[in-house]
């Protein structure tokens, strides 16, 4: 048994040493350094898009819908929201790269086509989120704002959304550790990311172990590096109610 741990140690052995000379001699790191940082691109610009789109969708959502725009709005969002919610994202990213860019007529990236795909598809997400977090802030809020002499949106902008974030700042950290983590799929469009980069490595030294293993190590050290700035969040934001 003890002869057989040795020959397993000695094989691993191996396979690390021909990672690490993949890695050095033929450049392997600088494709994980590019395949970071589009990752990190891809999934903080895609968060910040779906924030954006989300809260406005949320308010549409929420808002009376007697006026014929809102409601007009309010349908358009919910085929938005119904569109993206429905279908993977890997289809959504072939479907902008591979037709609707192209038959606009538009060159751009895969990186950032990638970057817009999931933005549009967390906003979708985020959008339920935020119509929770919303619905969530005691109505007496609005009615206080609207008292005050503010408008409907001002009151919201002003008063309710702030009140919302700060009720839905979990679900939104484990929002961005699912981008973080579908980013892996990016690479149907030809984007690098530290799936195909690790990828690569394991096909051009035809060992696949130590670098999939190694690009599990990253993806873990960055979801806890979220989930531990969002603690931290949190605990901010607690401190700064007692404040009050």
């Amino acid at each position: 048994m003890f002869y057989v741990k040795v020959i397993c140690m000695g094989n691993f052995g191996r396979k690390i040493e021909i990672f690490l000379e993949y890695m050095i001699a033929n450049n392997g790191y600088k494709m994980v350094l590019e395949g970071l940082k589009n990752t990190a691109i891809i999934a903080v610009l895609g968060l910040f898009i779906g924030i954006v789109i989300g809260t406005l969708i949320a308010a549409v959502r929420v808002s009376p819908k007697y006026k014929f725009i809102v409601r007009f709005l309010n349908a358009v969002c919910s085929i938005y929201v119904s569109f993206f919610r429905g279908t993977p994202i890997v289809v959504q990213l072939l479907l902008f790269y591979y037709v609707l860019f192209p038959l606009i007529g538009m060159n751009i990236t895969s990186v950032n086509v990638s970057v817009l795909v999931f933005g549009l598809n967390s906003g979708a997400y985020i959008s339920e989120i935020m119509r929770g977090g919303i619905l969530s802030v005691d109505r007496g809020q609005m009615e206080g704002g609207r008292a005050m002499g503010l408008s409907f949106s001002a009151t919201m902008m002003k008063i309710v959304i702030p009140q919302a974030i700060k009720n839905i700042i979990p679900t939104m950290g484990n929002e961005f550790i699912a981008l973080i983590k579908e980013t892996s799929v990016v690479s149907f469009v030809g984007a690098t990311d530290l799936y195909k980069a690790f990828n690569t490595a394991g096909t051009n030294s035809y060992e696949f172990m130590v670098p999939y293993l190694a690009m599990a190590v990253i993806y873990i050290i960055m979801v806890l590096l979220i989930s531990l700035l969002i603690k931290i969040i949190e605990r901010r934001l607690r401190k700064s109610d007692k404040s009050l």
